[in-house]
């Protein structure tokens, strides 16, 4: 055998031994579970894709049928749009029926295929905040709250031009807070109560609309500028971090996301959704409405957090329903609302997990359903 021959084969070989090591990396798939993953059903091949679950009881029937009968009462419409399912889940409830059982009263169960394709639906959480502020600037409390704008007839401004007093002189400042971050988080979760301590009670401050700009995270942009490693980032950290910095270093974060919320002080108002439903606290969540349309009901799997925000491998189940938006809720992604105040607020910064999702809903395609159970 000559040189030629003997080159050839090692190349030959090398070439196999590096084709091996190729197809056994991507055979061997990295499957993080520190934030609440599973992988137990498989790869699910459609968006929405017929699954039997096989759990335990939902925790929260009272606090679901309490959500269903503020969306009779407040939206009828909505609610005779998704009355036949509503009636039907009430019969499984009255029935006793388990979770692999909700064909028994007409109903089929859709998982989520979830952002990896293996039904791990990204959940994330949001509250209401109770903040104190005052009518007009006083001291510390300087930083606007604003009402829509109405004189604006093709482009709202952005943050950065905000800022800078783009709306300025039009009457739209509806309070003054003590925090340039704590106002953008009250943003991002859509409402809040303010607190002017003169005595009256507190004011909701309901969602009134958006300027039109696009969304970015700052979570994500301190993540990129190093500020933060993946995976560490919450909102208690991000308030941390802002603590700490002069008020330019934060405004030339938040500038980075253009998009901003306008509000409207409402005397004595329920949390409300998009949807015009007061919002019961892990009952209802945010969802991107082209795949799970409004009054929706969903069973939903959550892992559970402890005090400092930590996965320790337990979970529960609930039933919830998608009565509100959110300029971030995109995709499979569902927004959990945690209820109001600052035991809320905790856990909503924490949750950045996932979870198995499952839309409730009556059969309509049948080469998508498994085989009907029959009952023993």
């Amino acid at each position: 055998m000559d040189l030629g021959q003997v080159l050839r084969k090692l190349i030959k070989w090398k070439t196999i031994r590096y084709l091996l090591f190729i197809i056994i990396l991507t055979s061997c798939q990295y499957h993080p579970t520190q934030h609440g993953q599973q992988y137990t059903n498989g790869q699910l091949p459609r968006l929405l894709n017929l699954a039997q679950p096989h759990l335990n009881r939902p925790i929260n029937i009272d606090s679901y049928l309490q959500q269903v009968k503020l969306i009779e009462q407040y939206s009828p419409s909505l609610f005779n749009q998704n009355k036949a399912v509503y009636n039907a889940i009430n019969q499984w409830i009255i029935e006793g029926l388990a979770t692999n059982q909700f064909n028994f009263v007409g109903l089929s169960t859709y998982q989520l295929q979830g952002q990896d394709k293996w039904g791990n639906v990204h959940l994330t959480g949001y509250y209401t905040p109770v903040m104190k502020g005052r009518r007009t600037p006083q001291g510390r409390y300087r930083y606007p709250l604003y009402a829509k704008p109405r004189n604006f007839s093709t482009r709202l401004p952005s943050r950065l031009e905000i800022y800078d007093g783009a709306l300025d002189g039009q009457k739209l400042e509806i309070a003054y807070t003590d925090s340039l971050i704590d106002n953008f988080i009250m943003e991002v979760q859509g409402s809040g109560f303010i607190d002017f301590e003169d005595g009256s009670p507190p004011i909701f401050f309901g969602y009134n609309g958006k300027n039109g700009h696009p969304y970015k995270s700052i979570g994500r942009l301190l993540i990129e500028q190093g500020k933060f490693q993946r995976g560490k980032v919450s909102m208690q950290a991000i308030k941390a971090w802002a603590k700490e910095q002069d008020e330019q270093v934060v405004k030339n974060l938040l500038i980075q996301n253009a998009s901003t919320v306008f509000f409207e002080p409402q005397q004595h108002a329920l949390v409300i959704g998009s949807t015009g439903v007061p919002l019961i606290a892990r009952a209802s969540v945010a969802s991107d409405q082209s795949i799970i349309p409004a009054g929706s009901v969903l069973l939903v799997d959550i892992p559970l957090l402890d005090d400092k925000g930590i996965y320790q491998g337990q979970r529960e189940l609930r039933l919830m329903i998608a009565l509100d938006i959110g300029g971030a809720i995109k995709g499979q992604h569902l927004d959990i609302y945690q209820g109001i105040g600052e035991q809320a607020g905790n856990l909503a910064g924490y949750y950045n997990h996932y979870g198995r999702v499952w839309l409730l809903a009556p059969p309509k395609n049948s080469h998508l359903l498994s085989p009907v159970l029959t009952r023993t």
